[in-house]
Order: structure tokens, then C-alpha cells, then sequence
């Protein structure tokens, strides 16, 4: 069965035509908008975000995300010793619920990406319909990584009791917020057309540049 691309036929992404191939960009023959057949560079935008998103997720775990005054006198908190705070008080599922948005969830993102992006440019991979899935994952998992901003940014809210107690957002919620942003855009950026592609590039025996 030959794909749409081998066809050479291309979707636009404003009015979902079906459009013959002749050139790219392509004008699309109802809406005129200009269109690609692949995302151009979509290997290299997601790899960039995704590099960015890894860089602001260090320094989300080492700076203070929180900082609760008691007596005017501050004590911060990282995401890891807030969670450690929460065990020892026997806060089991909250500790989970913000173990799993703040460390699980962007690392399963930023580590996921980075396979995809090796396995579409390498060619060493699973079916790809297994991929997609990954991908799809990926995408589903995004959103939820900002539970833990949600939490602080609520504790911030409801917890001001004045000069004896309050809390304060710390510097590691703005890493962390950029964090979750850079992934989701990295995982917008990648095509995952391109996970067909390359088994078109196995079957036929030749390699094609996959960003085009």
C-alpha cells in the first residue's frame, strides 16, 4: 500500500485539503495558504527545545520553589525536600502526586523526545506505530507537569496567615514553568510523520532526508 506521500499528495494544515504535490511550499488550491509536505526542521526544533527544557529542569530542582515564612523568618524548600517534608508528615499522597508532576512526568517528556528524535535520525527503532504511541503519550503527559506550579501557587494563596505564618513563591517555579513550557513546545515541534517515513526508508532501501 503506497502513502500519501509516495503518492505525492500533501494535506494542508489550515483547511485539511488534499493537495497534488507540485512544489514546496505548496499554495494550497482552496485556502491559498502555504504549506510543507513535512515540518521543515522539525528534527532541530524539537531537539532545541528540548535541550532548553533539560537546562531549565536542573536548576528547577536545585533552587528553592518555595518559601515559607514562620516568625518572619524564611525557610525554603526545594521540590525534593518539599516532598521529603511531606513524607515526614505522612502527606503519602500528596508527596506522590507532586513527585510524579514535578520529576516523573518532565523526564519521561525530555527523555522520550530525545529517543524519538534519535530513532527517526538513526533508523535504530521499534515498529512505528509503537513510536506514535510514545508520541501521543508524550503530548498527553505535557499539560500535567504544571500540577506542581498549581500547588505552589495555591499554598501561596490559601496559606497567608500574616506575620506568623506565609508562603512565597521561590525562584525554581519560574525554571520550573519554563520547564514545562519548552517541553510541550518540543513536542509540538516534532513531526511524527516522520516515524513513517523512515520505515518507507527501510523498506525501500534508500535514505531520503526526513525533514523534507
Amino acid at each position: 500500500m503506497k502513502t500519501a506521500r509516495e503518492l505525492g499528495l500533501g494535506l494542508c494544515p489550515k483547511c485539511h485539503k488534499v493537495n497534488t504535490m507540485q512544489t514546496e511550499p505548496m499554495q494550497c488550491v482552496r485556502c491559498h495558504g502555504l504549506f510543507y509536505q513535512r515540518n521543515r526542521n522539525s528534527l532541530q526544533y524539537t531537539l532545541a527545545w528540548n535541550i532548553a527544557a533539560l537546562l531549565a529542569f536542573i536548576p528547577a530542582n536545585l533552587y528553592p520553589i518555595m518559601i515559607i515564612y514562620s516568625l518572619g523568618i524564611g525557610d525554603e524548600s526545594t521540590i525534593l525536600s518539599g516532598i521529603g517534608q511531606f513524607v515526614d508528615q505522612g502527606l503519602y499522597p500528596i508527596a506522590v502526586i507532586i513527585f510524579t508532576a514535578s520529576i516523573i512526568v518532565p523526564l519521561i517528556k525530555i527523555i522520550g523526545l530525545f529517543v524519538l528524535v534519535y530513532k527517526v535520525h538513526t533508523g535504530v527503532r521499534l515498529k512505528p506505530d509503537k513510536h506514535s504511541k510514545i508520541y501521543h503519550i508524550l503530548e498527553f503527559l505535557g499539560p500535567w507537569s504544571m500540577l506542581d506550579v498549581f500547588v505552589v501557587a495555591l499554598l501561596v494563596a490559601v496559606v497567608e496567615l500574616g506575620f506568623v505564618t506565609s508562603v512565597a513563591a521561590g525562584p525554581a517555579i519560574n525554571y520550573f514553568t519554563m520547564t514545562v513550557i519548552f517541553t510541550m513546545i518540543a513536542a509540538n515541534s516534532f513531526d511524527p510523520r516522520l516515524l513513517w517515513d523512515k520505515k518507507l526508508i527501510e523498506q525501500n532501501g534508500h535514505i531520503e532526508n526526513e525533514g523534507r
